[in-house]
């Protein structure tokens, strides 16, 4: 979808943000701040004293504690939504009825049913909604993207990622340990974005079969702190996730390599390696990352072509890839949970 008649005409884009945790004050904030297109006009949180705060930080105009209140705020163009995971749905559907366009922060949704439920809204709409994927906008993803795509890889057969942080706070009571608020722990929190990139850099074969092991749901924490799971493709490929919120180990570790028929990749570090003439020949681009933090410029990234969809230059991500994406997550709760193998 584009931005089409309802395209953004003026020069600066009006934005007001919906919840101000931890996301908001370290990614979206700082990088809206340094965007001379953008004009963040308003945050709300249910934590009013905490919206002023960041209000007085930033230099937002105003703070509520209601996203309705948000929503009667005339001048809005968009919004972005850092809600807690249980609210996003609802929020994108206030949104929509407010005519305002959206960028929600990753889930989606928290469930393929869910995320049902929202597409069915969504194209009644004519406003550009957006889904938060950040780790595609990364310099290094989008550099091994274009190997894929340009055919040099080959086919790829297989996709190994793995996402290791500490996170004590994560581990701690509040709505990231209760399942009904979450959706889940740390394969939705942290293994979403590792299988999106799968599914994404791998190519457009749709998965069909999952397998999955979490450790302790439902018996000492609600949710899952650890957990890895294995996904294979019509056409063959693998894709293999393993992800921690209590990794004891020098510093976050993230990665995500590629194995094709003509060669393999790797993010974090970029690599690049070809068969060339019989021989394994490293071909990684020197240079071309940049010196900006990959975290850093990838929502500046997003938030570039999120605007660049609005004013009707760029497309958004289909958001049947995000339903795809929920429905083998609910596979791999299902699979940890009964055992088995399940079929897509």
């Amino acid at each position: 979808m584009t931005g089409g008649r309802n395209a953004v005409t003026s020069e600066r884009l009006k934005v007001g943000i919906v919840g101000g945790g931890a996301i908001t004050q370290v990614a979206h904030l700082p990088v809206l701040k340094k965007m001379r297109s953008v004009d963040v006009l308003a945050i709300c949180d249910t934590d009013l004293p905490k919206a002023r705060a960041l209000a007085d930080r930033f230099g937002i105009k105003d703070a509520f504690d209601d996203i309705e209140d948000l929503l009667r705020y005339e001048a809005l163009d968009a919004v972005v939504i850092c809600s807690p995971n249980h609210l996003h749905e609802s929020h994108i559907l206030a949104a929509l009825s407010a005519d305002r366009h959206v960028l929600v922060e990753k889930p989606f949704a928290m469930s393929a049913t869910s995320a049902q439920r929202i597409l069915r809204a969504v194209e009644k709409r004519d406003k550009i909604v957006m889904v938060g994927m950040n780790h595609r906008y990364r310099p290094d993803v989008q550099i091994v993207r274009s190997f894929v795509q340009s055919g040099e890889l080959g086919t790829i057969e297989s996709v190994r990622g793995s996402w290791h942080v500490f996170r004590p706070g994560r581990t701690q009571l509040g709505w990231r340990q209760r399942r009904d608020q979450a959706g889940g722990g740390a394969m939705l929190d942290l293994g979403l974005s590792v299988l999106d990139l799968g599914l994404w850099l791998g190519g457009s074969s749709p998965p069909v079969r999952v397998s999955a092991s979490l450790d302790a749901s439902g018996k000492e924490r609600a949710v899952e702190q650890s957990g890895s799971a294995f996904v294979i493709c019509e056409n063959g490929m693998s894709i293999f996730v393993d992800v921690t919120w209590r990794h004891l180990g020098e510093g976050e570790r993230f990665g995500v390599g590629l194995r094709g028929s003509k060669g393999t990749a790797g993010i974090n570090p970029l690599n690049v390696w070809k068969d060339l003439h019989g021989m394994a020949v490293d071909v990684s681009p020197t240079g071309s990352v940049g010196r900006e933090n990959a975290f850093t410029a990838s929502y500046r990234a997003e938030w570039a072509h999120f605007q660049a969809a609005i004013a009707g230059e760029a497309r958004v991500p289909s958001l049947q890839e995000h339903l795809v994406l929920h429905k083998v997550l609910d596979a791999i709760y299902r699979s940890a949970v009964d055992g088995r193998d399940v079929e897509l």
